[in-house]
């Protein structure tokens, strides 16, 4: 007989992998974990095959690429590393920050700054130089988190159309499945550079493209928030309106690529809430416009993080929004973003957030 319907989200951390499952029917949220224990959990992803996919790192072990095919229950390591060449003298991978699928290819992002393809669904990898030897690497450096490829949006309707972000080197765009690659910055603000307007060097906090409208990005930068309505061609500042132009936290509803949500923070030394005061931010109109959407957030005394792959949105209607802090805060909005609730707490600091439908139990 079937049961009620319920939403888990997959919670990476600097010490693991977290499930946390909710009953739809009882409102009640369980904590499952950790998996992976003592692994740094930048990235999950799932897979068209319903496989998932923990991009990691360790100080001590490296990086490693894991694999669930039980819905995130367990998990095993694969033993393939996407690398840089030993000649590249850019030495060991210190973390896979992010990784995405192409059909049956997928792709990863990592630390020193790289891009790799897998053909056999992470089993081998091998470099794209089109990016990872660009003629502008030069301009890229480490930012203050990582020296990382991350980001890494794919068309839907057209897959070979690709964009990715590089921290810090600025947002590239590829029109051939990732063999060659464009900066497109025109127009974006680097504060934190000589030159206000540079054509790479950007640092890039995180970039998201909406899964049905795909000409449609948005792009959080150390200087500012941008949307992108031409496939990441150009873009426009939507700042105005955000009481901070730093962030790192961006999500877009699956169902209105005009409704976006952002966390602000107060800039790039304190990299906390505005104010001590933990706020959610929505726009319904692509960005011309702003507004708090925060009603049970804490307010005052917030002085915690919200990574760039620590948010996180589902496609019902109305969207789930969720985010996770550098305090080991877990919040939700099942109502997209009208009120919100503490369902986790005390975890280590939140890396990662991943909504994962579990259908019918």
């Amino acid at each position: 007989m079937p049961g009620a319907e319920v939403m888990a989200l997959l919670v990476g951390t600097d010490k693991g992998l977290f499930r946390l499952v909710e009953d739809t029917a009882t409102g009640q949220w369980v904590t499952d974990g950790p998996h992976m224990p003592g692994l740094s959990v930048l990235h999950t992803m799932l897979a068209s095959d319903t496989t998932l996919y923990a991009a990691t790192s360790h100080k001590v072990w490296g990086a490693h690429l894991y694999r669930s095919r039980d819905r995130g229950r367990s998990w095993s390591s694969l033993d393939a590393v996407p690398r840089h060449p030993p000649d590249s003298g850019r030495g060991e991978t210190r973390a896979i920050w992010h990784v995405a699928e192409v059909g049956d290819v997928l792709f990863a992002g990592i630390d020193p700054a790289g891009l790799f393809r897998s053909d056999d669904r992470g089993d081998s990898w091998h470099p794209l130089a089109g990016l990872n030897e660009h003629p502008t690497r030069g301009t890229w450096e480490p930012s203050k988190g990582c020296f990382a490829v991350h980001s890494i949006c794919v068309d839907p309707e057209r897959p070979e159309n690709m964009v990715v972000a590089v921290s810090a080197g600025g947002v590239y765009r590829s029109e051939d499945g990732g063999e060659t690659w464009q900066p497109t910055n025109a127009g974006v603000r680097a504060d934190n550079l000589p030159d206000p307007v540079p054509e790479t060097g950007h640092n890039v906090h995180r970039v998201i493209m909406h899964p049905r409208v795909p000409k449609r990005l948005y792009r959080q930068c150390y200087s500012g928030t941008y949307r992108s309505d031409d496939g990441a061609r150009s873009w426009v500042e939507i700042t105005a309106g955000l009481p901070s132009d730093f962030g790192y936290g961006i999500v877009t509803d699956p169902n209105d690529a005009d409704t976006v949500f952002q966390i602000p923070e107060s800039g790039a030394h304190l990299r906390a809430p505005v104010d001590g005061k933990l706020r959610v931010y929505r726009s319904r109109d692509a960005g011309a416009n702003w507004a708090s959407a925060s009603a049970g957030l804490p307010d005052e005394h917030v002085y915690v993080t919200v990574l760039r792959e620590a948010m996180a949105i589902d496609a019902r209607d109305p969207c789930g929004v969720y985010f996770g802090t550098s305090g080991g805060h877990v919040f939700a909005s099942r109502d997209a973003g009208e009120s919100w609730r503490l369902i986790a707490n005390y975890l280590p600091r939140v890396l990662s957030i991943m909504s994962l439908p579990e259908g019918v139990t």
